[in-house]
């Protein structure tokens, strides 16, 4: 196992092996406090250009499950078609693996995909440096790899300056359970596979567009806005797309993640960026105006700042840890949306109930 450095944009260096791909990335480091569903993680879309640190230090001991794709398209066991993250960061990398569904172990489905794995790292460390400075930028550098400098100096490089959304979204319409009975279109901006397929299941048919496809005069019933990376004051186009659809019609409009971000922003309100993010399966949030709490599945850097939502708006969920939004609603019109994850997969699936609250909107 060839050994590897990661090194922070503030210079603090840790020495660890390398159990997956070898080759030289750069991105931003961010940590996932989940106990499992590294598969799942790695294949969502909203991990690209990132490298993830894994907080629970046995990882790997349950394989990977086969890469299967049905015949619409949608990934058995994944959440997309590949590898979107960097590279993965653990503390003990399990070489011998487990599971009925194991095909093969997560180190070689990394090198398969030409992705980087770091085994020995004291994540915990990692994390509490992240956890004081922030999410960072950083770079992986291998014993006996020469090309380093063609990822440039960390100094230079900004994960918010690349727009993330157009890198992983679809380049052209995909249409799932075609014929069914309620259309809805479904604005891919690095959807999760278990979006589509919880669409899917209740009835209706999907219609994939990309971020900045101008749907507004396309025939169907609903609006769903997907999850994605980056930074969404990137995504202007998609923005504007969907101004012009709220200014023209009523029709249901429910989003997720970047979707909730999309959402605000066509309705006035301005985003930040979160110190370190929410990336777990544990994060509790409440429903505004209940005592409703419910245990999410997350994964977002950004946040909606609600002070600045309009008078049409109002806060659907709020974060029960720091009181960052989880999710806002339009007073009058069916225009919903949630910043946690509720196809959850992996993760709890306390609140796929949203999706059931699209589809009676319809």
């Amino acid at each position: 196992m060839k050994d590897v450095t990661l090194v922070l944009q503030d210079g603090t260096t840790f020495k660890g092996k390398s159990f997956g791909y070898e080759k030289p990335v750069a991105g931003e480091v961010v940590f996932n406090t989940a106990m499992m569903g590294y598969p799942e993680s790695l294949t969502d879309p909203s991990y690209a250009g990132q490298l993830m640190t894994l907080t629970y230090p046995l990882v790997g001991n349950y394989g990977v499950p086969p890469f299967k794709m049905e015949a619409d398209g949608i990934a058995t066991f994944m959440e997309s078609d590949r590898i979107y993250a960097s590279a993965i960061i653990v503390s003990d990398y399990s070489e011998a693996y487990s599971h009925w569904n194991a095909c093969e172990s997560l180190g070689d489905w990394l090198k398969r995909e030409q992705v980087p794995g770091v085994t020995g790292i004291d994540t915990r460390q990692l994390t509490k440096v992240l956890r004081e400075h922030g999410v960072m930028m950083g770079r992986l550098e291998f014993e006996g790899l020469e090309n380093l400098g063609d990822l440039g100096s960390l100094e230079s490089l900004d994960y918010s300056s690349i727009n993330w959304v157009d890198k992983v979204s679809c380049k052209d319409i995909i249409r799932y359970n075609e014929g069914a009975g309620k259309k809805v279109v479904l604005v891919d901006c690095g959807v999760k596979h278990n979006i589509i397929r919880c669409l899917v299941r209740r009835g209706v048919e999907v219609i994939r567009v990309p971020w900045n496809y101008d749907y507004t005069d396309m025939q169907f019933d609903g609006l769903f806005l997907a999850n994605g990376p980056g930074d969404p004051d990137r995504c202007v186009a998609a923005v504007e797309v969907l101004q012009k659809q709220m200014s023209a019609s009523r029709k249901p409009i429910c989003g997720i993640c970047m979707g909730n971000q999309l959402l605000a922003k066509a309705g006035g309100a301005t985003i930040y960026k979160l110190k370190y993010g929410h990336r777990s399966h544990n994060q509790p949030v409440r429903e505004v105006g209940t005592n409703r709490c419910y245990v999410t599945s997350q994964n977002h850097g950004y946040a909606v700042d609600a002070a600045t939502l309009g008078n049409d708006w109002r806060e659907l969920f709020v974060n029960m840890n720091d009181g960052s939004n989880e999710g806002i609603r339009h007073l009058t019109n069916p225009w919903f949306s949630s910043q946690f994850h509720p196809e959850a997969c992996s993760g709890p699936v306390d609140t796929e109930f949203m999706f059931d609250r699209f589809i009676e909107t319809l």
